[in-house]
């Protein structure tokens, strides 16, 4: 029983400081022949973790910092990337560098082209960046010939992609980007305490004496279906929606309210802050969340043709991620649900720990402050 309840309190409690959208950088090739031009997006706070770029360590890169080493950051670029036409190598050159705003920050962005000895209608792309420092970091492609776009994420355990000019393969792009979402909701971690904040209660019912356990497990199922289920087709609708440039909201204001969302669902744990239902609130602010798992897709600009297997691959992956959490969760709370540990220990001080978490990390998000350490 105690190794349960460590493990329910790992999960609902554990976190890092800082959260919310993973490491991605953004690759953009076009391809011409034997010639490649690309584009590459890396966040500066990425650059900063492998190369230092903060130079008098006061937790704020300056302009004046990342621009006298902008030699460091394409050499280091250059040496975790390598193109290959037919096997023979194309040698990349560096044409010009600039910060350019993401959704969740700056990103020192390199332009580039490649020759290679000869045409061919394989290329192969080598992506090694960060992979040694950070495993969870993905980069995320998108590769342009003509009228057709094809895109690809890698990671460490698949690092080496061949593509084929004038095809395209949407099944690979639909598994690529599945896996990519289920790695974005668990390390979101805001999206993640902002469901187990919901769920905490689903296998309790108030008494005249206060808390005491559900006597059968279909009421905690059923509640948890209706939160799952509303958060779902919720943050799916907006999801969609901002991926496909229907509708765009400052990422300030969508961070800020996700973090917001947090605090409230935490506390309405202790008081009866909400009025409405659970599921009803995971519903309202499913649709907030959607705006934030939207950023993976929208900074990598892919066009409709290949946006869709994306779209579809990323939303299923987010899916998949999140029931994992659920079956995690469900049968370790109702386990525990008529020990004391859980119905004060775990609701009480969890959703404290948790409202306090994010609260943080709504100050620093509305005032665009850093109040903890990466």
């Amino acid at each position: 029983m105690r190794s349960a309840w460590l493990g329910l309190a790992l999960v609902l409690l554990s976190s890092p400081a800082l959260g919310h959208k993973a490491s991605d950088s953004y690759l953009s090739l076009t391809l011409d022949g034997a010639r490649i031009s690309g584009q590459w997006d890396i966040a500066l706070r990425d650059l900063d973790y492998a190369l230092s770029l903060d130079t008098n360590d006061d937790g704020a890169l300056t302009w004046g910092e990342v621009r006298a080493q902008h030699a460091e950051i394409a050499a280091y670029a250059r040496s975790h990337l390598s193109l290959a036409m037919a096997g023979d190598p194309c040698p990349m050159e560096v044409t010009g560098q600039l910060i350019d705003q993401h959704s969740d920050g700056a990103y020192s962005v390199l332009r580039f082209h490649a020759t290679c000895p000869h045409r061919a209608d394989r290329l192969s792309v080598d992506y090694r960046l960060l992979f040694d420092l950070d495993p969870q970091h993905k980069g995320l492609l998108r590769l342009s010939q003509g009228q057709y776009t094809q895109s690809a994420v890698f990671s460490p355990q698949d690092p080496v992609r061949s593509f084929v000019s004038g095809s395209t393969n949407l099944w690979r792009s639909l598994m690529d980007y599945a896996g990519s979402g289920v790695w974005h909701i668990w390390r979101g971690f805001d999206h993640i305490l902002f469901l187990i904040a919901l769920l905490l209660p689903a296998v309790l019912q108030r008494a005249q004496d206060g808390w005491r356990g559900v006597s059968h497990w279909r009421p905690a199922l059923i509640d948890t279906l209706k939160i799952v289920s509303a958060f779902t087709v919720a943050h799916s609708i907006t999801l969609s929606a901002a991926t496909l440039g229907l509708v765009h909201l400052p990422s300030r204001l969508v961070e800020s309210v996700i973090a917001a969302s947090v605090v409230l669902a935490a506390l309405n744990n202790i008081f009866p802050l909400l009025p409405a239902r659970r599921w009803v609130v995971a519903g309202v602010f499913g649709l907030i969340h959607g705006f934030g798992f939207a950023s993976v897709l929208t900074d990598l600009g892919l066009p409709p043709g290949a946006l869709a297997s994306a779209l579809v691959g990323f939303n299923l992956g987010v899916e998949l991620g999140q029931l994992a959490l659920v079956s995690v969760f469900l049968p370790l709370a109702y386990a525990l649900r008529a020990s004391i540990f859980y119905r004060y220990v775990l609701r009480i001080a969890g959703s404290v720990i948790v409202a306090g978490l994010a609260g943080v990390w709504l100050v620093e998000r509305a005032f665009n402050l850093r109040l903890l350490a990466l």
